[in-house]
């Protein structure tokens, strides 16, 4: 099952996607809902990230040849860091590239996102994917020289509209063994499978929510294949006019096209 979200009569909705049909929900995604008889065109709809998310909690160097181009070890242990909520972006919806003269190495990184649909701590392993309310496509943008430049990664992945989640929820997904893509202009610059994940869902699961409660909402980025634009050569930056799309086998295609924010304050 496919479950959007929508902007509608200057309201945030759900709905359940029915081919090129939007069938209108109403309740608690995260607790009891029902569908309605009210039905939308999907090219009507202006689509927003499938949830608001209570948190955005990302993996690194989750894929062993992105850690290899990274020039660095396979982690012993997931690499966690943090996206600012503010940088979550909507399907279709430009994302903005800073002036030039505050950051101008503006990375893509497709992934698999995962939502959690139910509070848990202390999840077992065996037990984490019934905390999974489902599945959705994202792309972890990333100012590289801000990575580099602070030492951490928590300011250079948040900057507005840096991370692009959607274009909607799927629930009914087997997500260990999916063919996942990045295509810059619809070029294939990212290709690999969820099964070559170093730490897969359950784990991370499980791991993360050893002292950390997740909350209904959270969103969980898995990481990133190899072919990210700052390993190649020459290195490909994004760039205003670029549209990148992040595809995922099962849930569909993230297309974000890249605009210039000139004028915007960091």
């Amino acid at each position: 099952m496919k479950i959007v979200r929508f902007r509608h009569s200057e309201q945030s909705r759900y709905g359940i996607l029915e081919e090129d049909l939007v069938r209108e929900i109403e309740g608690d995604l995260f607790g009891t809902w029902r569908s309605t008889d009210r039905l939308h065109s999907l090219s009507s709809l202006t689509l927003q990230s499938p949830v608001p998310p209570t948190s955005l909690l990302c993996i690194g160097k989750n894929y062993q040849a992105h850690a290899e181009e990274f020039k660095s070890e396979v982690p012993s242990a997931p690499i966690l860091f943090i996206k600012a909520l503010s940088s979550v972006n909507a399907p279709g919806a430009p994302v903005l590239l800073p002036a030039t003269n505050l950051t101008f190495q503006i990375d893509y990184e497709a992934e698999l996102a995962i939502v959690i649909g139910r509070k848990g701590k202390n999840i077992p392993e065996e037990e984490a994917m019934n905390y999974v309310l489902g599945y959705t496509c994202a792309n972890d943008i990333t100012a590289r020289d801000w990575q580099y430049q602070d030492g951490q990664w928590a300011r250079g992945k948040s900057l507005d509209t840096f991370c692009p989640l959607g274009p909607w929820l799927e629930t009914e997904l087997n997500p260990q063994d999916l063919k996942i893509e990045g295509r810059l202009n619809g070029t294939l610059m990212q290709s690999a499978r969820t099964s070559e994940l170093i730490f897969n869902i359950p784990f991370l699961i499980h791991y993360l929510s050893r002292g950390m409660t997740l909350m209904p909402g959270t969103v969980l980025l898995t990481g990133t294949p190899a072919g990210c634009g700052f390993a190649r050569k020459p290195q490909v930056w994004l760039k205003p006019g670029d549209v990148f799309e992040v595809d995922i086998e099962g849930i569909g295609i993230l297309r974000n096209p890249i605009r210039s924010a000139a004028n915007a304050q960091m």
